[in-house]
């Protein structure tokens, strides 16, 4: 599913009321949301759903693969997600 079909989603669960604009600001206000949790609290919890949270990968040792040198990949900041108990239900 892509953002179109989750925007079609959300309009289809908000009723036939619903105008595709409308669904798609709900959509971005509840990604923002999220988005401004992870900076401020760096854990975005929803119950039965999952957790999104802010993780750090540290450097670490590599190798180029195309000339097998060995090389330093750069620590990053990441996302995190832990499915929650009604969405891991689904597997």
């Amino acid at each position: 599913m892509n953002k179109a079909e989750l925007v079609d989603e959300v309009q289809k669960q908000l009723g036939k009321g619903t105008s595709k604009a409308a669904a798609e600001r709900a959509t971005e206000a509840v990604l923002a949301a999220v988005k401004r949790g992870l900076r401020k609290d760096k854990e975005v919890s929803l119950v039965g759903f999952g957790t999104f949270a802010l993780a750090v990968r540290p450097a670490r040792r590599g190798f180029n693969p195309h000339t097998k040198q060995p090389m330093t990949i750069r620590a990053i900041k990441t996302v995190r997600f832990k499915a929650g108990s009604e969405l891991r239900a689904l597997a």
